[in-house]
């Protein structure tokens, strides 16, 4: 089994004082071809001339409609996607609680701390995303990536040491496979719509369409 997969959010090992307050990130299983058809869809319905489209196409006002056929049981990715959500300021406060216990004050200085610390990338939730990945779907499971510099050969050896399901991970430029254009649109509408939950601004209709996504544990081999 090929998984897909694109992240929105990630800014490394910096959990706080960031720009995004959430990472997600989204693994798909569709073919080439469905994915092809997939953004050949969105292209029909929304019609930007912009040569790569993001999450903030379908997240516009004026296609909402496409975003909820995209997110919807009828659209392209109903039982075939995940996506991870990590609240990067909760993740830390867990990561510094374990390590000190109860502190007193801002983040900040801890998240710098545990930088400091650790081996490097260790508080950077993609890693971590990437062993779930593999932990949600069945069987043995190769990943096709978009490009992250942290993705080193030297982590990716690790990860598969880490996780012995996983076959093989690539690293793709997502210009160049529909698949990880996929995984980055589910990645960024998720992120975006789990920030504006946190900000006091819940798009319930946009929620429940997500939550199958976001809920399950294996999915299981067609």
């Amino acid at each position: 089994m090929e998984i897909a997969c694109d992240e929105s959010g990630s800014e490394g090992e910096k959990l706080v004082g960031g720009v995004t307050a959430v990472f997600a990130h989204a693994g798909v299983s569709l073919s080439r071809e469905e994915a092809a058809g997939c953004v050949a869809s969105l292209r029909s319905m929304i019609r930007s001339p912009a040569l790569e489209y993001k999450a903030n196409h379908l997240l516009r006002e004026k296609n909402r409609r496409v975003l909820l056929w995209f997110l919807g049981p009828s659209g392209p990715l109903a039982g075939r996607a995940r996506v991870q959500l990590v609240d990067k300021r909760r993740y830390l406060a867990a990561r510094v609680r374990a390590e000190f216990g109860a502190v007193p004050g801002p983040l900040e200085p801890y998240n710098d701390l545990l930088r400091a610390r650790g081996p490097r990338g260790a508080l950077d939730p993609l890693f971590p995303a990437i062993l779930r990945v593999v932990a949600q779907w069945d069987g043995p499971v190769s990943i096709v990536h978009d490009q992250q510099l942290s993705l080193t050969d030297g982590r990716i050896r690790r990860l598969r040491e880490l996780a012995p399901r996983l076959e093989s991970l690539t690293l793709v430029d997502s210009q160049h496979d529909a698949r990880v254009q996929v995984a980055d649109f589910l990645a960024g509408i998720a992120r975006r719509v789990a920030e504006e939950e946190l900000h006091g601004r819940p798009d319930h209709e946009v929620i429940e369409l997500l939550r199958p996504f976001v809920a399950g544990g294996r999915v299981r081999r067609a």
